[in-house]
């Protein structure tokens, strides 16, 4: 009897000790949290061991079509275009950090019209991340698209690109969002000196 009960003792400290596997899922993103610091600061922890390395999505492309309230300025966004491709991070989160992301997201559904009302929805995408294909993976889309780009401001700049190059994205995508970033800026600073101009030109006018 006792040695029974010694086994059966053994045996329930052997599942005592079995780790306990958390559920997760993959999420691929392209924009502030392709930057492994900016999203900790989300889920308050590190976040730097769940990337799975440099990804890209095909039959998308990148634009700032979403006005982010926070920072007054564009934040990303990607629209379907069967001509091109969008490179970001895939990683493998668990799955108790989706309602911080959602929250990160500014996602919103109203149940009774059964539609988004926030500022990002969710989309199911393919993923290619080194020599692999990931179905099913979450990423996010804006829901309410603005007609025309709206630049980034310095720290969303920073941000983005600090994420792009830490992660490995290529090169030539690196420079390419480089340069789109910067060239948004500059008609936004061109069209901010262009009003302030016409507005001295009219109070000159005003004034004589």
């Amino acid at each position: 009897m006792l040695q029974s009960t010694n086994i059966s003792n053994s045996g329930s400290l052997q599942n005592k000790q079995k780790p306990i596997v958390e559920e997760m899922f993959y999420y691929f993103a392209y924009g502030s949290c392709m930057c492994p610091v900016d999203l900790q600061r989300t889920m308050k922890e590190p976040t730097h061991h769940y990337v799975v390395g440099p990804a890209l999505i095909k039959g998308y492309r990148l634009g700032f079509y979403l006005q982010y309230r926070r920072r007054n300025c564009g934040a990303l966004d990607i629209v379907q275009d069967p001509k091109s491709h969008v490179e970001g991070v895939l990683y493998h989160l668990p799955r108790r950090m989706i309602n911080l992301l959602d929250q990160r997201e500014e996602v919103c559904f109203n149940h009774h019209q059964a539609i988004h009302v926030g500022s990002y929805r969710p989309e199911r995408v393919e993923v290619f991340c080194k020599g692999q294909r990931y179905s099913d993976v979450r990423t996010y889309t804006v829901v309410n698209k603005l007609p025309e780009e709206l630049a980034p401001n310095d720290w969303y700049f920073n941000v983005v690109m600090r994420g792009a190059i830490t992660c490995g994205l290529t090169e030539e995508y690196c420079w390419k969002l480089f340069q789109h970033m910067y060239s948004l800026q500059k008609e936004q600073l061109q069209y901010h000196l262009s009003s302030i101009q016409a507005s001295i030109s009219l109070k000159s006018l005003s004034s004589d």
